[in-house]
């Protein structure tokens, strides 16, 4: 419990049964306990439901399960949100596990003030296999970018947060997570909306949680192909991006078709020489900065040029 005020944690799910497990346990044990657990799925046919109905025969008056109609995140996120009357909302993801004192240090991050929003540090699981190399390659900032849930560690400002955790009423009053086409992009579409009314997103890096990568180089394709795609959301939404930096890939993938056709129509391997030189230069450093064996080092140089080529692509 939390003193005055309730607190929910929300969380969309779909086909979660590799995962759900630990991040109901990890939910449950917080030190500072959430007055519920409002979990929607999206029609999930493997054993996630079954997996949820064990938790809430355990803990009947704080985990719920309600559906979600319409499958994706977003929307999944925004009816639990409604279905709670709950001071404070914690969004939690099913791939994620959270320290026991998640709860806690987002509430005193928060300290009861409203029209903000707090997050703080993912850290990516050792699980082993291409799993563990995905994990590595979420640590390179020529990877994925220097976003301040993976590499920050001073509190302060930042545009975005990992999950987060607010006030219902803010979450409310800014109608709560959009469905955009893609599926995807809900947090970042959010907390663009929350900056343009002027309120705040703090990162705390007290607040700590441990995410579950894909665990195949196909899924990552998929996955940052379908966060590509939500840029252009994002995009389209709002006339621009909140940085350049997405363009990267976008711009690595046209100029490696343009300078193929090229090397192809011509004979002349000259650009597409210097392009996969430079990007290769990249590549090589991911491989000499993570940590971990040789293998895991190899595969995080593959999950890079897969996050790279997928998310152009998208």
């Amino acid at each position: 419990m939390s003193g005055t005020q309730t607190v929910a944690v929300i969380l969309a799910v779909l086909n979660e049964e590799l995962h759900i497990d630990a991040c109901l346990a990890s939910l449950v044990e917080q030190t500072v306990t959430p007055d519920v657990i409002i979990i929607a799925d999206g029609g999930s046919t493997d054993e996630t439901v079954s997996r949820i109905a064990d938790w809430q025969s355990d803990h009947p008056d704080m985990i719920h399960l309600i559906d979600n109609p319409h499958r994706h995140q977003a929307a999944g996120l925004t009816l639990a949100a409604r279905a709670t009357n709950a001071d404070v909302l914690v969004r939690a993801d099913g791939h994620t596990t959270f320290d026991p004192t998640y709860v806690s240090e987002s509430l005193d991050a928060l300290a009861g003030r409203s029209r903000v929003a707090v997050g703080g540090s993912q850290v990516g699981s050792a699980q082993p296999g291409p799993a563990r190399a995905i994990a590595a390659a979420m640590t390179s900032r020529f990877a994925v970018g220097p976003a301040p849930y993976r590499h920050r560690t001073q509190a302060g400002e930042v545009d975005t947060v990992y999950l987060g955790t607010f006030r219902r009423k803010d979450f409310l009053e800014l109608d709560g997570y959009r469905l955009l086409p893609s599926g995807a992009a809900e947090d970042a579409d959010f907390y663009y909306r929350w900056r343009q009314r002027g309120w705040v997103v703090e990162f705390h890096p007290s607040i700590r949680s441990t995410y579950h990568p894909r665990t195949s180089y196909a899924a990552l394709f998929k996955q940052f192909m379908k966060y590509g795609v939500a840029k252009a959301d994002m995009l389209k939404l709002h006339g621009r991006l909140p940085h350049a930096r997405p363009l990267a890939p976008v711009a690595l993938v046209v100029l490696l078709a343009g300078s193929g056709v090229l090397f192809v129509t011509t004979g002349h391997p000259g650009p597409l020489v210097i392009l996969l030189g430079a990007w290769g230069i990249g590549l090589v450093g991911v491989a000499t900065s993570v940590k971990g064996d040789v293998a895991t080092r190899l595969g995080a140089t593959l999950a890079t040029g897969v996050i790279h080529i997928s998310y152009g692509l998208g």
